[in-house]
């Protein structure tokens, strides 16, 4: 098992300190290599679970557990380093470093993980995403599909047990956004890795063999969606 999520709860405090309850999942799963459309409005909670799942954020109490290590009991420097080496994150805004080129991007983060930059890895993987001959370039050289290209090959670099893309084609133009898509569940499936990718497209979900809808299994949304709130 790749990913479980049990009795995870996350709250956040209003500016009188009265708790704000964003995440109440007893249960999520995603298999190892397994690719899942998590779909939800905004406001759902999506970011939040992201962030918990990859570490960034901790849950006020349950287990998260990637490939067997529950990372959220783990101090907060190995919790960095656990998801630096173990997962990837597709940005929806790409979030490359503007003074470097995308091979440098891509080196760095390999740097990130701790291991060592492999420059031949990371050429590898721009050839893959179709960048071989754009190596050099910065990203306000690139277009705005080919720099989330380069996100998509930095997310790889570590080899990640798990990527988790955050709306990957929300900032892509329509004739990118089949590219993207199919580039990231082909690099997923060609190197083993479990795919979480959010979404609030019905038609890229459809794409999907399993498609998770955060107002099933967050309790918080199923809540609001009853009191009439945002999804």
């Amino acid at each position: 098992m790749s990913l479980l999520l049990e009795r995870v709860e996350k709250s956040y405090r209003e500016p009188d300190g009265t708790p704000l309850p964003i995440l109440d999942i007893e249960n999520f799963q995603l298999g190892d290599a397994e690719q899942v459309a998590l779909v939800g409005e905004s406001g759902g909670g999506k970011t939040t679970l992201l962030n918990v799942i990859s570490g960034i954020s901790t849950p006020d109490s349950g287990r998260v557990v990637i490939d067997g290590v529950e990372i959220n009991a783990l101090p907060e420097v190995a919790r960095d380093r656990f998801r630096a080496e173990r997962i990837g994150f597709v940005f929806q805004t790409f979030n490359l470093l503007a003074a470097f080129s995308a091979l440098e991007n891509v080196l760095l983060g390999m740097s990130f993980g701790g291991g060592k930059a492999d420059r031949v890895r990371a050429l590898e993987l721009l050839d893959r995403v179709g960048l071989s001959k754009r190596a050099s370039h910065r990203p306000g050289q690139l277009s705005v599909g080919e720099q989330q290209r380069v996100a998509v090959a930095r997310a790889l670099a570590n080899r990640p047990s798990l990527l988790l893309a955050d709306e990957p084609t929300a900032s892509v133009d329509i004739a990118n956004q089949e590219n993207i898509l199919t580039l990231i569940r082909e690099a997923c499936l060609a190197d083993n890795v479990s795919l979480l990718l959010v979404t609030h497209s019905p038609d890229i979900a459809s794409r999907f063999g399993r498609v998770a809808r955060l107002d099933e299994i967050n309790r918080v949304a199923q809540t609001t969606a009853a009191a009439g709130g945002p999804a």
